[in-house]
């Protein structure tokens, strides 16, 4: 396609999916769900789940497959701008005196979730339509159990936002395991790729440049940041050019991250963390937040529902398999979170919080699996199980948190009226 045909098509590919996503989410919410549940599902939807099932020639032509190197360039920089903007609220000050809570808890949401992958990757390797053939039983192992332990960072994040739990103290060890956990989970995904043929230095270099970013922006990146917060408050408003250069910086640390083989997210999160907190943060956040939230991040949602087939999962064997995948899921990642938070001191309620939270899996999960299928290591029938697990584990998130956390909290004035927000 030509520059102008890639212009056309994004500009047509928008308009759908603003209109699709703002519909579907009005409508999860009228449900009790979060507007980013909606948004998740309308992903699915606008690929060939739904719309390319029912009017496959509509949807090639509104979708095209050279247009979606832009779509996920886009969707990248959502993403990234909006887990920035996370990161300037999150409240490292709580988050350190949790950091035991945190740490427990994420240990236990990446250990036992790879072992019960592990063990049904043993089964079902040598099961046909599931693995490549290619595939070696410890590559199948490896590669299932990441894709079991991870956590839905941007989507955990937003659910924290959205039912007004940020700089709470049940949002920050939720938001803090969670972190944790994907960043392990992200080094897990680099070491199995390794093994794929790609190289040990890919996993060094992850897991050496992540670290040395993260130690870098929470000690000398704060120190250096302070001026852009000491000339916000002094001129009393976050100028064009202080926001220029806070945008440069963010795009440098999302480059950084992805270049060292993590994702955007971290890097944006980690130098939101660091950026100066009063004034400075209060405007960026009122002049970015609507416009990552209502334009940048449905395409996130989008590129990685374009990827997926539900109509894969058409016999008895896959819906009981479908079935397996999804019982490991909510064991491994709500009932072990939920131990582990109680055995870190946590009341059995925020307990039961905290691994409702790290249970929903949402596009992260889709983003690893994607690179499973790409490298050739799956099959589209285990994608799709495993894009269902995703759907379903997100859809639980909202109602099962209402139930345990958030009416209780409510009728005893543990949080104001109007704090969790349906």
């Amino acid at each position: 396609m030509s520059a102008q045909q890639l212009s056309i098509a994004f500009f047509l590919q928008m308009f759908f999916i603003l209109a699709v996503c703002r519909l579907v989410g009005l409508l999860a919410r009228k449900l009790g769900q979060p507007q980013v549940v909606g948004e998740m599902i309308a992903g699915v939807l606008i690929g060939p789940s739904l719309f390319g099932l029912v009017c496959p020639g509509l949807q090639q032509a509104l979708f095209p497959k050279d247009s979606l190197k832009l779509l996920y360039v886009a969707a990248q920089l959502g993403v990234g701008l909006y887990m920035f903007l996370v990161g300037v609220e999150f409240e490292s000050n709580l988050f350190r005196s949790r950091i035991r809570g945190a740490a427990a808890v994420s240990i236990s949401g990446m250990l036992v979730p790879f072992a019960l992958g592990a063990g049904l990757a043993l089964a079902f390797v040598r099961l046909p339509g599931l693995f490549s053939e290619k595939a070696t039983p410890a590559q199948a192992v490896l590669f299932l159990g990441a894709a079991m332990s991870i956590t839905a960072f941007p989507m955990l994040a937003r659910i924290i936002y959205e039912r007004r739990l940020t700089g709470t103290s049940l949002g920050t060890l939720a938001l803090a395991a969670g972190a944790i956990d994907d960043g392990a989970a992200w080094c897990v995904l680099a070491v199995v790729v390794a093994t794929f043929g790609a190289g040990s230095f890919v996993a060094v270099k992850a897991i050496g440049g992540g670290l040395v970013y993260a130690i870098l922006m929470l000690t000398l990146g704060r120190k250096m940041l302070a001026p852009l917060g000491a000339a916000a408050e002094k001129t009393g408003q976050l100028s064009p050019t202080l926001l220029a250069i806070t945008l440069m910086l963010l795009m440098l640390g999302a480059w950084f991250a992805d270049a060292i083989g993590l994702h955007a997210v971290f890097g944006g999160f980690l130098l939101g963390i660091a950026m100066p907190r009063g004034l400075f943060a209060r405007e960026l956040k009122r002049q970015l937040e609507p416009f990552a939230l209502v334009f940048l991040l449905p395409m996130f949602f989008t590129y990685s529902g374009l990827n997926t087939r539900l109509d894969m999962v058409n016999n008895w064997q896959m819906l009981l398999i479908a079935l397996a995948v999804l019982l490991a899921a909510c064991i491994g990642k709500g009932v072990a979170c939920w131990a582990a938070a109680r055995l870190s001191g946590e009341d059995n309620r925020t307990a039961l919080a905290i691994g409702t939270l790290m249970n929903a899996r949402g596009l992260m999960e889709l983003i690893i699996l994607n690179i499973g299928l790409q490298q050739g290591i799956i099959q589209p029938a285990l994608f799709s199980i495993m894009v269902l697990m995703a759907v379903v584990t997100t859809l639980m998130a909202s109602p099962v948190f209402e139930w345990v956390y958030g009416r209780h909290a409510r009728e005893t004035g543990e949080l104001a009226p109007g704090r969790v927000q349906v």
